[in-house]
C-alpha cells in the first residue's frame, strides 16, 4: 500500500517518508476555495498557494507586485477548501530577503492569519539567516532553487538555469545548505534534468520539480496551466490535461446565444 493511500492528512513527515519509499509526490497550485476543494478531492498530496497568483489571478506580468496581504487572503480561501493535502504558501517578494526579523514576522502572519501549514521561499545561501530564524520559530520551510521568479529582473530571462557548471555547483551547494538549515523540501525550477537528478540524490529531503525533468521526488504545475485555462502559456514542461479555455468560452457563447434568443430560461427553469 502506498504512503499516499495510508494517510488522512499529509504532513512534512509524510513527504519525507514518500521520498524514502520512492513514491512520487504530487503538487498543484490553488488560489481559491472552490479550486482547492476540487484539487484536494482529486488526491493531490500538496497544494501550493504560489505567488503566481499575481500572474493567473491578477494579470500582472511578474510575481513581484503581489503583497503579503494578498497572499494571506488567497491562503485563507484555500485552507477552507482542503481536508487532506499539505498547504504550502509562498512568501512574496520583499517580505523575507534582507531582514530576518521581517522574514519571521511575515512567516508568522502567513501561519496565524493565512492558516498555512508551511511556507515556501526562494533562494539559498543569500537568505540563510532568514531561513534559520523562521525554522527556529517552528515554522516549516520549503526552499526554491533554479529559476526563482522573484529574481526575474536580475536574471533578465525565464530560460533554463544552471546549465554552466559553476551555477550548477552553487545550486547543489545551496540545496545541501537548505537541508542543513532544516528545510523539509525544495522546489527545483527550470534546470537540466541531469542536474535535478544529482540534487535529488545528494539530499535526503524531497525535491519537487517544475521543468526539471523526471528524476525529482515530485512534480508541481500551476493549476490554470494544467487544465488549459491559460492558452497563451506553453512552455516545454507543461502537459495540458484539459482544454478549459475552449470549453468555457464555448459555454459562455452558448449562454449568450440562449439568453439573446429567449431560449433561457425555459418553462422548466422558471417558478
Amino acid at each position: 500500500m502506498s504512503v499516499h493511500s495510508e494517510i488522512k492528512r499529509v504532513t512534512t513527515e509524510t513527504l519525507r517518508k514518500m521520498k524514502f519509499e520512492k513514491e512520487k509526490i504530487t503538487m498543484l497550485t490553488a488560489y481559491d476555495f472552490t479550486t482547492a476543494k476540487m484539487v484536494d478531492a482529486g488526491g493531490v498530496d500538496t497544494i501550493l498557494i504560489g505567488d503566481s497568483a499575481a500572474n493567473v489571478m491578477a494579470g500582472f506580468e511578474t510575481t513581484l507586485p503581489i503583497t503579503l496581504d494578498h497572499m494571506i487572503y488567497h491562503t485563507q480561501s484555500v485552507v477552507r477548501g482542503v481536508a487532506r493535502a499539505l498547504v504550502i504558501a509562498d512568501l512574496p517578494f520583499g517580505t523575507y530577503q534582507s531582514n530576518p526579523d521581517l522574514a519571521l514576522e511575515s512567516a508568522v502572519r502567513m501561519m496565524k492569519e493565512g492558516g498555512a501549514h508551511a511556507i515556501k521561499i526562494e533562494g539559498g545561501k543569500e537568505i540563510s539567516k532568514s531561513i534559520k530564524k523562521i525554522i527556529n520559530a517552528g515554522i516549516p520551510i520549503m526552499g526554491h532553487l533554479g529559476l526563482t521568479p522573484q529574481s526575474i529582473y536580475q536574471f533578465g530571462t525565464y530560460k533554463v538555469r544552471a546549465k554552466e557548471e559553476a551555477e550548477a555547483e552553487k545550486l547543489i551547494s545551496d540545496a545541501k545548505l537548505l537541508e542543513e538549515l532544516g528545510c523539509f523540501g525544495v522546489v527545483l525550477e527550470k534546470i537540466p534534468a541531469d542536474l535535478a537528478k544529482r540534487v535529488s540524490e545528494s539530499i535526503t529531503i524531497p525535491t519537487i520539480g517544475i521543468g526539471a525533468g523526471p528524476h525529482c521526488d515530485g512534480q508541481v504545475l500551476v493549476y490554470h496551466d494544467m487544465v488549459g485555462m491559460n492558452k497563451d502559456f506553453s512552455p516545454k514542461f507543461l502537459r495540458r490535461y484539459l482544454d478549459l479555455y475552449t470549453e468555457i468560452t464555448g459555454a459562455v457563447s452558448q449562454y449568450v446565444k440562449d439568453v439573446k434568443s429567449a431560449e433561457f430560461p425555459n418553462q422548466n427553469e422558471s417558478y
